[in-house]
């Protein structure tokens, strides 16, 4: 891969690293001690770990940077210039389900734009990483996104609503909006696997309403660098770090926005 900016490399060393615990976590899955977060979100002592594993070993190499992840929140916040977003494990459900759809996602962010990020599934050993401007790519594999043009060929991913959603009709009214013009609508339970996919053409789009920015942070840059487009729409500025997040192959994104943002719910 040609990805060698200091910070690609440390994030593909930590995410390497905590893979490796997490992968006998998930062979170990019955024996977890799971405990109730929220609900319908759940968090496992392995999500925990695997965070622990990553903000060490980014912090060894940059003390000062900010850090925003799931399970700790914003570390050094004053620093909002340089700052990792973490999301340990993506699809912690999945996980917990014995389910082997779930991935560490690493992001670095600067001056507000997202540089460069990758998306690591342990289990399948798929590792997609990208940086602006030199490309996006699956393991040693440059990757593209599909060149459908039109969303009645396309396969279509989403995912929720959450069990506390208060919006869960307005989700399932687009859900059956999209299913009945595209070829498919599929939910696979991980937001940043889901926008990895898209990136790579096997998904030609993929969107999420209530999504945290830790989930989707190292998809926005793979999918941009794969040729693909991700817009964030219909926003709430008093949630920062909750995103509506629309990721396609740039062709269909239009096609796709008008369905998804409709007012007739």
């Amino acid at each position: 891969m040609r990805l060698n900016s200091p910070q690609i490399n440390l994030i593909t060393r930590a995410c390497l690293k905590a893979s490796k615990s997490l992968i006998r976590d998930f062979g170990e899955i019955e024996n977890l001690q799971v405990s109730m977060k929220a609900p319908g979100d759940f968090v496992s002592s392995a999500d925990k770990r695997t965070e622990k594993i990553l903000i060490n070993e980014l912090q060894k190499a940059h003390p000062d940077y900010g850090i925003v992840t799931e399970e700790s929140g914003i570390i050094n916040d004053d620093n909002n210039k340089n700052r990792w977003i973490i999301d340990p494990i993506d699809g912690t459900l999945n996980f917990l389900n014995g389910v082997p759809q779930f991935c560490i996602s690493v992001a670095y962010e600067e001056n507000n734009e997202i540089l460069c990020g990758v998306i690591l599934n342990p289990i399948t050993n798929e590792m997609f990483c990208a940086e602006k401007g030199n490309g996006a790519y699956l393991n040693n594999s440059r990757i593209r996104v599909s060149n459908k043009k039109k969303i009645k060929d396309s396969l279509i991913a989403t995912g929720g609503p959450k069990l506390a959603s208060k919006i869960k009709e307005k989700m399932f009214s687009e859900y059956i909006e999209v299913s009945n013009v595209s070829s498919n609508v599929r939910k696979f339970g991980s937001a940043a696997l889901d926008m990895a996919y898209v990136a790579c053409g096997r998904f030609d789009g993929y969107w999420q309403r209530e999504i945290n920015l830790w989930d989707i942070a190292a998809g926005v840059v793979i999918v941009k660098e794969a040729g693909g487009f991700v817009e964030f729409f219909e926003e709430d500025t008093k949630y920062l770090l909750k995103k509506n997040v629309l990721a396609t192959n740039s062709s269909i994104h239009v096609e796709l926005k008008d369905l998804i943002t409709k007012k007739s719910y």
